[in-house]
């Protein structure tokens, strides 16, 4: 049983080596390559061409608003007074309470 549990881990580890030897290949290819050199000043923009500026037509003048018509000034009737609201009594009543019973 043991044998067969260390087979499978030995089994697990030669196949994780295996898969990242093809990265160590690709790293150890970059790490050779020659320094490419780097420039120092980037090359000039292109000048930028200026468009030929057209002639516009000139627009006709606006016709003028014609004006718009007096309306006739509405005189309203005078508003009818208000009722006036009755005054309400404020004051409570005072109820005559009883005498209590004589003690014995």
């Amino acid at each position: 049983m043991a044998s067969s549990k260390y087979c499978i881990i030995l089994a697990f580890f030669v196949a994780l080596i295996f898969s990242s030897i093809d990265d160590g290949v690709a790293a150890r290819r970059l790490l050779q390559l020659p320094t490419l050199p780097k420039p120092t000043t980037l090359p000039p923009l292109p000048s930028i061409p200026t468009l030929p500026q057209p002639t516009l037509p000139t627009l006709p003048p606006l016709p003028s608003m014609p004006t718009t018509p007096t309306i006739p000034k509405v005189a309203l009737p005078p508003l009818p007074s208000l009722p006036t609201i009755p005054n309400i009594p404020i004051t409570i009543p005072s109820f005559p309470f009883f005498s209590p019973p004589p003690s014995t």
